[in-house]
């Protein structure tokens, strides 16, 4: 059985989000011309407090601009899982997936 994303229940994981900057832009050389296929926002959580909050959009989504702390909303997220070993030991990378983000 292969685990394709988990559907993350937003109120309990991540509670309030807020705008904090933007992150990185993913390309890839299409053609001979570099082409956008994502890109990636930093939020705050008021629950996840450790660290900032990285969800990708993509390109579809078109280039967000919210004020610094501006309370958002995802719409349509997912998590997914992508494992990685440094020697002997085994890790997990969480990546969270939306198709949008909004004013909340």
């Amino acid at each position: 059985m292969e685990l394709k994303y988990v559907i993350p229940n937003m109120e309990k994981t991540f509670g309030n989000l807020e705008y904090a900057g933007e992150g990185k832009v993913e390309q890839r050389r299409m053609n001979g011309r570099m082409s956008i296929l994502s890109r990636s926002y930093n939020l705050y959580s008021d629950i996840q407090r450790a660290d900032d909050i990285v969800v990708i959009l993509p390109l579809e989504a078109g280039e967000k601009h919210f004020e610094v702390e501006e309370k958002v909303k995802l719409i349509n997220p997912r998590i997914t899982a992508e494992g990685y070993k440094i020697g002997n030991r085994g890790f997990t990378n969480y990546i969270l997936n939306a198709d949008d983000m909004v004013k909340a």
